[in-house]
């Protein structure tokens, strides 16, 4: 594959570049098709690592004949999703969002933007 085709790849995978209090540097990651791999001072700098990075992970998928993952650009979220949880758990959620005056959608949605 050439290396235009491998950099048009590259494209259908969101890339994410994320603070960490932990090791006070930016962190780089392509989920699911890479984990944290690279890191820098500044987000810029992991970027451009981020991208050959995914662009190497790429070309050696397909050099393997390993499946490439499902794309993640501009994939569409619905704003809903199921969760499984310990009816304990549940209960739980549901009393503090009673107890806060607020619906248990209100209470988790708060809840997952502030984590």
């Amino acid at each position: 594959m050439k290396k235009s085709d491998t950099a048009r790849q590259a494209t259908r995978y969101v890339k994410v570049v994320e603070w960490s209090d932990e090791d006070q540097c930016f962190i780089g990651s392509a989920p699911p098709l890479v984990g944290q791999c690279c890191h820098g001072s500044t987000e810029e700098a992991v970027m451009k690592q981020l991208k050959v990075i995914v662009q190497d992970v790429i070309e050696m998928k397909l050099k393997h004949g390993d499946p490439l993952p499902a794309a993640t650009a501009g994939k569409k979220y619905s704003g809903k999703f199921l969760v499984r949880l310990a009816p304990e758990l549940h209960q739980k959620a549901a009393l503090k969002a009673m107890a806060r005056g607020e619906s248990l959608n209100e209470f988790v949605t708060e809840t997952l933007a502030q984590a």
